[in-house]
């Protein structure tokens, strides 16, 4: 069931959501060679915690830690562990925060030391892409333009949309209704009004868009071995467009 918010539980999403954006903003001068998945976790659960929210993702479904790290070839729900990061690495880290009965979610991938041109190209075409869904986000629009804008995109780029991952409705759980694909099924549809809040992510690879869940039940790779990356914002419709909710 749809769950459309009101002006003051937005506004308590929008302190859930900077949580996550400060969280971001700190990693960029986190991020770096020789760093651990472990000790980026550690530091963005701190900010969490000392900012006065819970990690969103820590225990959900028995999960581990507080947030997801994506390395190269891993897609979604990677568990942090002692892994260092190397030069040419792309590293996605989602991370999610519950305030006061709300959460905020946000993905972003960053580029360790020196990448590769083709690496840095899937970079800039997954963020070009959630920037253009974020462009047609308003009322009146329908979900499905969202997921046929990236789709168009990415695959006009020459990458593939990993169609077995989407977006989710965001709110009081951390997945809710709708389900927010990145591309266009020709099928159904839902017209957009003010009061709903997504998470729109798209998730791109390189050569395929398949992919495989490792013994640990949690961590998505894909089956090349090739990078993908991913880029999410929580968005709030509003009464004429739609407003971030994780931004500073």
């Amino acid at each position: 069931m749809l769950e459309y918010k009101s002006k003051r539980e937005i506004e308590c999403m929008k302190e859930a959501g900077r949580i996550v954006a400060l969280c971001h903003k700190e990693l960029e001068g986190f991020i770096k060679v020789g760093v651990s998945l472990l000790e980026i976790d550690a530091f963005v659960e701190n900010i969490i915690v000392s900012n006065g929210a819970i990690p969103s993702f820590k225990g959900y479904d028995g999960f581990p830690n507080s947030t997801c790290i994506n390395v190269n070839e891993v897609i979604v729900h990677g568990i942090p562990s002692k892994q260092k990061l190397h030069d040419g690495d792309i590293v996605n880290v989602d991370i999610g925060a519950y305030y006061k009965g709300f959460h905020g979610d946000s993905g972003w991938t960053y580029a360790v030391g020196e990448i590769s041109a083709e690496n840095k190209r899937l970079m800039e075409v997954t963020e070009q892409a959630l920037w253009k869904a974020i462009e047609v986000i308003k009322p009146g629009n329908s979900l499905r333009n969202i997921g046929k804008v990236i789709q168009q995109h990415v695959e006009a780029n020459g990458f593939k949309i990993v169609k077995e991952l989407a977006g989710h409705g965001v709110g009081r759980e951390l997945h809710e209704e709708p389900m927010v694909l990145n591309y266009d099924t020709g099928m159904g549809d839902l017209i957009l009004k003010e009061g709903l809040v997504i998470a729109v992510e798209p998730i791109v690879a390189i050569g395929t868009e398949k992919m495989r869940v490792l013994a640990d039940g949690w961590t998505v790779v894909t089956v090349n071995k090739k990078a993908s990356a991913q880029y999410e914002h929580t968005i709030a419709i509003t009464a004429d467009g739609c407003e971030i909710l994780t931004t500073l």
